[in-house]
C-alpha cells in the first residue's frame, strides 16, 4: 500500500502486511521463548542479519515486531522498539545513550519518575542533569553544555497543565547543537495529534499503557527515531530485559486499530468539557491547550491537530472541597493513568504526591485543589451532567 494512506488507515494495517501465519486476518500471538533454526547455514544467515527473524524471547518476537513496525509508522519514523512499560522505554533508553561525564536538559513537568530517573539515578553514574521551566526554548538552549550535553527531554503536552513545548523552536537549538539529541515524551498526544519527528526530533516515547492501548488492560512502552538509534536501543533492552510480552503485543496492535477513532472522540469531548469548566464559576481556573487563555494555545494550534483528552483544573476551595467534588462523580472513576475508553479523575496531591506534605507539593506546583480529568469515549452530555452534580454537591456540603 502507498505511504500516502490516512493515518486512520495505516493504524489499522501498517506493520502487519496481508499474508499472516496460518491465513489469519489479524496478527498471531507468538506464545514462545525460544526459536529453532533448519541448519547451520540459516543460523549463519541469521547471525550476519541476511534474514530478519527471531532467535530468543528476548531479542524478538514476531507479534511484538508488527506492533514496532506499526508504531514506528504512525510515528513517521525508521523503526521503533517496544517494552514492558513506559517506565522501561525511558529508563533503557537513557542507560542506552549516556555515559559518564555526559549531560541531560529536562523540562520541570516531566513525569515526575523520569524526573526522578534523570536527577536521582543517573548521578550515581556520572550523569548530570540541568531542569529548566516548560514552555522556555531560551532556558533550553541555555542549559546546553557544549561537549557534555547528550540529550534534551521534554513531553508535549505535559502533565499534568498541559504545557506544549515549541517544537520548532527545538528545531532550531537543534540545529546549533547537531551532537545533542532531543527526544520527547509524546504520549498525551499520540501519533494523531503531534508528530515530533517531523520537527526534527530524535526519538520519541509513548507509554503506550495509555492513549495506544486504548483500553486499560495492558502495560507496555514504546520509543521511535532512526534506525541506528533504535538498534543501539533494542541491544540495551536485550541486556536489561525490558521486554514486552506477546499477548500484550498483541492486545496493543488491537488498541491502535481504533487509535483514530478514540482519540477524535476524545479531543471533541475534552475541548466541550474544558470550555463548559472554564465558564462555571466554581472553577478558579482551567488548564487545556485549546483553550485561548492556555499560555501555549498559540504553539498548540499550529503543531498540534487536536488537543488531547486530558483537562486538569482548580476547584475554588480547599482540598477537602475537591475531594467532595471527585467522590461525588459517578461517571469519571477515581484513578490514575488515562487515555482508555473509560473517564478516570484524580486529585494529584492525593494520588502521585500523596507522599508529600502540602508546601513540599506546592513547591512542586502541586495545589490540593488541582484535578486532572483524563477523558474517555462516554457521551460528551453525559460526562457534563456528571461534573455539574459532583460540582453541586461539593459546594452544597
Amino acid at each position: 500500500m502507498s505511504d500516502e494512506r490516512s493515518l486512520d488507515t495505516r493504524a489499522v494495517h501498517a506493520g502487519e502486511g496481508r499474508a499472516k501465519a496460518h491465513d489469519s486476518l489479524t496478527t498471531p500471538v507468538a506464545l514462545t521463548s525460544t526459536y529453532t533454526f533448519e541448519s547451520a547455514e540459516a543460523l549463519g544467515r541469521h547471525h550476519r542479519r541476511e534474514v530478519e527473524r527471531e532467535e530468543y524471547g528476548r531479542y524478538g518476537n514476531p507479534t511484538v515486531r508488527a506492533a514496532e513496525r506499526k508504531l514506528a509508522d504512525l510515528d513517521g519514523a525508521e523503526d521503533a522498539a517496544l517494552f514492558a512499560s513506559g517506565m522501561a522505554a525511558i529508563t533503557t533508553t537513557l542507560l542506552a545513550m549516556l555515559r559518564s561525564g555526559h549531560h541531560v536538559v529536562l523540562t520541570r513537568d516531566c513525569y515526575r519518575r523520569t524526573r526522578q530517573f534523570v536527577t536521582a539515578v543517573l548521578p550515581r553514574y556520572g550523569v548530570e542533569s540541568t531542569v529548566v521551566e516548560p514552555g522556555d526554548p531560551d532556558a533550553v538552549a541555555r542549559a546546553i553544555v557544549p561537549g557534555k550535553t547528550r540529550l534534551v527531554i521534554s513531553e508535549s503536552p505535559t502533565n499534568p497543565y498541559l504545557r506544549v513545548v515549541d517544537l520548532e523552536a527545538l528545531r532550531a537549538i537543534k540545529a546549533a547543537h547537531p551532537s545533542v539529541k532531543f527526544l520527547i515524551d509524546a504520549t498525551f498526544s499520540t501519533p494523531v495529534n503531534q508528530r515530533p519527528i517531523e520537527h526534527g526530533v530524535d526519538l520519541v516515547i509513548h507509554s503506550a499503557t495509555k492513549y495506544l492501548g486504548g483500553h486499560n488492560d495492558l502495560l507496555a512502552g514504546s520509543v521511535s527515531g532512526s534506525a541506528a538509534l533504535i538498534d543501539a536501543i533494542r541491544d540495551f533492552r536485550g541486556v536489561l530485559g525490558g521486554v514486552l510480552d506477546p499477548h500484550a503485543a498483541y492486545l496493543l496492535l488491537r488498541g491502535v486499530k481504533t487509535l483514530g477513532l478514540r482519540v477524535a472522540r476524545q479531543n471533541a469531548s475534552a475541548l466541550s468539557l474544558a470550555r463548559a469548566l472554564e465558564s462555571d464559576p466554581r472553577i478558579e481556573r482551567v488548564f487545556y491547550p485549546g483553550l485561548e487563555s492556555h499560555p501555549d494555545h498559540r504553539v498548540a494550534v499550529a503543531q498540534m491537530s487536536g488537543f488531547g483528552g486530558v483537562v486538569s483544573f482548580l476547584v475554588k476551595g480547599d482540598g477537602p472541597r475537591t475531594e467532595r467534588f471527585v467522590d461525588a462523580c459517578r461517571i469519571a472513576a477515581i484513578a490514575p493513568s488515562l487515555g482508555g475508553v473509560e473517564t478516570l479523575i484524580e486529585q494529584p496531591a492525593l494520588m502521585s504526591y500523596y507522599e508529600m506534605s502540602p508546601d513540599e507539593r506546592l513547591a512542586v506546583g502541586i495545589p490540593d485543589n488541582l484535578v486532572r480529568l483524563a477523558v474517555g469515549i462516554e457521551s460528551c452530555d453525559d460526562l457534563l451532567d456528571d461534573l455539574a452534580r459532583a460540582l453541586d454537591a461539593a459546594f452544597a456540603a
